[in-house]
């Protein structure tokens, strides 16, 4: 930016109409934040009204009471936080790998125009199996542990990143292509330069998107394998039919997930200033 622009947006940002339209846009947060606590509240307080009065049957439902009575009893003992812990972990992992391991595979197939047309088919085709489907054959290959669990998670994040990423890389305007090759760039220095940086925010939605997709892959495969975790706490609840220990693992899970995209959604905030004043 040239110093006349830099100082009118200096100015631009201390004047009283933009701290206005600041102050609005923090009182609508602040409005979307008490919203969102007010309907968890209200489905709370209707889930446990609903059982108190029989409209619910908590021995099918569960209800909010006993499933804070239920956590208090596990927590004490510590095993609920050791179940929470592994499963976590399993799933920071699986996300990870599956992510990176997407993006390198994309930037591979992006390198190579005749390993792009060759892949393409397979990669379409891989996207519309049921991964669940490969559990079985992880377990027999990799064996019935923590390896499995994770290569789950890792399948289910891995394609949909690379068609996601290489989609990206492939939309990037071609007049960005001819700048480059008019400078003299090599392909190397096209990536690097131009390619790689234009698709980080398409980078930041697949991190958003595999967020969801490594906890299923997890819970999926501690269905299967597992002897611990949150996903063996769901089966096994259902097996006892003690659906407070069902919903109580739920309620965790949909917690640690909205933990993580929580992450991921203030590293791209800070990523995009970042960008933005660069520009």
């Amino acid at each position: 930016m040239n110093q006349r622009w830099t100082h009118w947006l200096s100015r631009g940002a201390h004047s009283p109409i933009h701290a206005t339209y600041l102050a609005k846009l923090r009182i609508r947060d602040c409005w979307v934040i008490i919203t969102r606590i007010a309907l968890l509240l209200f489905i709370l307080i209707g889930w446990e009204w609903a059982t108190k009065v029989g409209w619910l049957d908590p021995f099918l439902f569960g209800s909010p009471g006993r499933i804070y009575e239920l956590f208090l009893q596990m927590a004490s003992t510590g095993d609920l936080f050791r179940d929470m812990g592994i499963t976590t972990l399993e799933t920071i992992g699986g996300f990870i790998l599956g992510t990176t391991a997407g993006v390198s595979l994309a930037s591979l197939i992006w390198a190579s125009p005749f390993l792009s047309r060759v892949l393409d088919p397979y990669l379409v085709v891989l996207n519309s199996m049921p991964k669940v489907a490969l559990g079985p054959l992880f377990i027999v290959t990799i064996g019935a542990g923590f390896a499995s669990i994770l290569a789950m998670a890792v399948a289910i994040t891995i394609v949909i990143t690379t068609l996601v990423i290489h989609t990206a890389y492939q939309n990037v305007s071609s007049d960005y292509h001819r700048l480059a090759r008019s400078f003299g760039a090599s392909r190397r220095q096209l990536f690097t330069t131009i390619i790689f940086p234009a698709c980080i925010p398409d980078m930041i939605a697949a991190l958003k998107v595999n967020v969801g997709l490594a906890w299923v892959g997890v819970i999926v495969g501690e269905f299967l394998v597992a002897k611990e975790g949150l996903g063996y706490l769901i089966i096994y609840g259902f097996q006892v039919f003690n659906l407070n220990l069902v919903m109580l693992s739920l309620l965790l899970i949909a917690l640690c997930a909205t933990v993580m995209y929580l992450i991921v959604n203030y590293l791209e905030r800070r990523l995009m200033r970042h960008r933005n004043l660069e520009c």
